[in-house]
């Protein structure tokens, strides 16, 4: 009866590890760009739908709790966007160098960002349409895509409307348009454009594994699938 628990004490035991060292190398890192900045209140109206999200993350993850891959992947991008908030997006070093290095007519950084967006966390959106929406086959990679154009065009307007209220004066440096009227535009197609790789990515490496008979891309951590296994039938026992 108690087959494979020990390994699945280790799986969890890995995970927490892993997951505690993503939470420090963020913490550790979001810190030291904190000091500094290249405009306070910009840093701070960009660092407002961060601070939600990793207290929607820390709130809900013993609740529902992702996948190792999505929670990299998801620090990843957080890691991109607190070096795009310390310099703003339009004052990144790295965004000037690739801007003479490929003679672009405007700091290319935010564009990164936003294909790096769709491109990054459409793995985690699919996974979760997949665990709570029961979202299966094309569905899962076509409802990611499009989820991660949704939101796009959100944030887009929430940003607007943000700057308008809170910050006027900051909305060119808050917004990185940079003087290109279509900026918002071209920033929802970098989105949709690397969740598209990404999906098709996955669908790849889905479609591959399935052959060799080895799930390469997991989708839930093991010991939790356990849980919910345990759960359920503790639940068909009570109601008998």
């Amino acid at each position: 009866m108690k087959v494979g628990l020990p390994s699945l004490g280790q799986a969890e035991s890995s995970t927490t590890h892993l997951l505690s060292g993503l939470l420090l190398w963020y913490g550790l890192l979001w810190t030291w760009l904190a000091i500094g900045p290249v405009n306070r209140r910009d840093w701070l109206l960009e660092n407002l739908l961060a601070f939600a999200l990793v207290l929607l993350l820390t709130l809900t993850y013993r609740r529902f709790q992702l996948s190792t891959l999505s929670y990299c992947l998801i620090t990843f991008f957080m890691t991109l966007h607190a070096v795009g908030a310390h310099y703003t997006y339009a004052e990144v070093p790295l965004g000037f160098w690739l801007q003479d290095l490929l003679a672009l007519s405007r700091n290319p950084f935010d564009r990164i960002v936003h294909f790096a967006y769709g491109a990054l966390l459409a793995y985690p959106v699919r996974e979760i349409l997949m665990r709570l929406a029961g979202v299966r086959g094309l569905w899962s990679y076509s409802l990611s895509v499009s989820m991660i154009l949704t939101q796009s065009g959100l944030f887009e307007i929430i940003e607007s409307i943000v700057a308008t209220l809170v910050s006027p004066e900051l909305g060119n440096a808050y917004l990185g348009t940079q003087g290109d009227e279509w900026d918002a535009q071209k920033d929802m197609a970098a989105a949709l454009g690397g969740a598209a790789v990404a999906m098709v990515f996955t669908f790849a490496l889905s479609t591959l594994s399935k052959g060799s008979g080895k799930s390469a891309i997991p989708s839930t951590p093991s010991h939790l699938l356990y849980r919910s296994d345990s759960q359920a039938h503790s639940c068909s026992h009570t109601s008998i």
